[in-house]
């Protein structure tokens, strides 16, 4: 079944799916050997360490920073999250897989708090994406 013809998700699965993704992700770390984390399907592609590191980035840079303007702000104008770009600036072929998915999980509960308190009028609010 394409998207297109998928039923829309309510407030609360997609909560909860949005809550499930920091245990795919821990689970999906601890059943790979770390020298098989850095493992690249295409030269263009993601190794699952580069995945972990690029969670953790966007949900703290992307999500949380968004989250918190449009509740703060009136019709912000946000910015979108160059990934590729973050992903060769901090080396995360370097970096630690099993901390950025610990990393992420904490951003992610944040993120959750924070919708897990929105009223109406805040799911109501708009803003403008880069």
């Amino acid at each position: 079944m394409n998207a297109a013809h998928q039923p829309r998700l309510g407030l609360a699965e997609t909560i909860e799916r949005l809550g499930a993704m920091t245990e795919f992700v821990a689970a999906a770390i601890a059943s790979v050997p770390g020298d098989e984390m850095v493992f690249q399907p295409a030269p263009d592609r993601f190794s699952l360490l580069e995945h972990a590191c690029h969670l953790r980035d966007l949900e703290r840079e992307g999500y949380l920073v968004r989250i918190r303007r449009m509740l703060a702000e009136p019709g912000p104008a946000l910015e979108s999250f160059d990934g590729a770009a973050v992903a060769t600036a901090r080396a995360y072929m370097l970096q630690d897989g099993r901390a950025a998915a610990h990393e992420f999980a904490a951003a992610r509960h944040e993120s959750m708090r924070l919708i897990g308190t929105l009223t109406d009028a805040d799911l109501a609010r708009e803003a403008t994406f880069a």
